[in-house]
């Protein structure tokens, strides 16, 4: 076993909690761990498998001669689901010794049909207990000829654990905030609102797809060297004012606390104005803020065209598929004679279809129909696109 001295262990204790923000740096610090125990692998068990499922599990090592995995983190399936090693106290080191004797080891199923072809034969590790991915299996293991772990490679190893247990848990939290975060993302582009990020000068930093599609648009915004700007001179100093306006609100000591500004955008299609929000955003306490994007632009276009899915909505309100695309073209501002038209079908057949939808959904004049359309969930099982399109051809 390597010597653990200050650098060693600063550089392992950095490499994880890097790891726990990346996932490729969990190579990294299993390779350390690896060197410290003069071990043949290191291995995290992500998920036990279980039936219809296969299992996953992180290892570093080398199976004759031949090192696992790249510059980058390696992912193996886990197959095997009876070991003598489950069901052991969370969070606690233990060695083959602390579970069965040297003979019951060598007669083991796992040993001979699982470990024996791997070279494994010594085994170090701790069932790792973390709050939202239940219990993840760390092991360290040497073959038969390397000696056996002892008492200084066990204090060791428990000084890791808890370090260990900590990079898990952060990395399983940015993941679910990842994970939210792309939801949440999604969500706002099925119900077709824009967001724009621009720092103090207007410029952009980032943009959704629905921001995306109306700036290329240039039906009432626009980006010109980079920064956003309106169409209109007279709204573009309008924007330009709200931008500058949620910086300094930002930079005050409610952080950014206050009413969203508005206005409305004229377009030169003559089509129903642009609606428009800017909000600062706050700026955390730890950090000034400086060249970070502190305010955030909410477009809306309320003639944009519904992303409701048609096959949601269909389960939604009990609809056939006919009644269904009817309703979505009603929802895209479509007088039924031109959702008729449309579609492809007789205008006698389109009110036929109306009555139906009427008595199935418990509306009584068109305009309600399409409130329920654009206030129900319908946009959000649709994809970012297209699909209304495909509908009418």
């Amino acid at each position: 076993m390597a010597t653990l001295d200050l650098d060693t262990y600063d550089e392992l204790i950095s490499s994880l909690y890097e790891a726990a923000h990346e996932s490729d740096n969990w190579r990294r610090a299993l390779e350390i761990i690896k060197d410290l125990f003069a071990a043949n692998f290191v291995t995290l068990i992500l998920r036990v498998p279980s039936q219809g499922e296969t299992g996953l599990m992180v290892a570093v090592g080398r199976v004759e001669d031949r090192e696992l995995g790249d510059a980058s983190v390696s992912y193996f399936p886990y197959q095997h689901q009876q070991t003598p090693f489950s069901n052991l106290p969370a969070n606690k080191v233990f060695t083959v010794e602390d579970v069965m004797s040297e003979g019951e080891w060598r007669q083991s199923s796992y040993r001979k049909h699982w470990c024996a072809a791997s070279g494994v034969y010594h085994l170090l590790g701790a069932d790792i207990e973390t709050p939202d991915a239940g219990r993840l299996r760390f092991r360290i293991t040497r073959d038969e000829a390397s000696p056996a772990f002892g008492a200084e490679e066990r204090a060791l190893c428990e000084r890791i654990i808890p370090h260990l247990r900590r990079a898990l848990t952060l990395h399983n939290q940015l993941d679910r905030t990842a994970s939210m975060s792309t939801l949440y993302c999604q969500a706002v582009e099925k119900l077709s609102l824009g967001i724009i990020l621009v720092d103090e000068n207007g410029h952009v930093i980032d943009q959704n797809l629905a921001a995306k599609h109306l700036i290329e648009s240039e039906d009432g915004l626009k980006v010109v060297g980079g920064r956003l700007e309106a169409f209109y001179p007279s709204d573009n100093k309008e924007l330009r004012r709200l931008i500058r306006q949620a910086f300094s609100l930002a930079e005050t000591e409610a952080g950014g606390a206050g009413f969203p500004e508005a206005m409305s955008l004229t377009r030169p299609s003559g089509e129903v104005n642009l609606g428009v929000v800017v909000e600062p955003i706050p700026r955390t306490a730890w950090a000034d803020g400086k060249g970070q994007p502190a305010a955030a632009v909410y477009i809306r276009d309320a003639v944009g065209r519904s992303q409701a899915s048609s096959e949601v909505a269909k389960k939604l309100f009990g609809l056939t598929p006919a009644e269904t695309q009817l309703s979505l073209q009603l929802a895209n501002g479509l007088s039924l004679e031109e959702a008729a038209e449309a579609l492809g079908i007789r205008r006698n057949t389109a009110r036929a279809h109306l009555r139906s939808i009427f008595s199935k959904t418990g509306v009584r004049r068109q305009t309600e129909l399409v409130r329920l359309f654009l206030n129900s969930v319908a946009p959000l099982g649709g994809g970012l696109g297209g699909e209304l399109d495909s509908l009418a051809s």
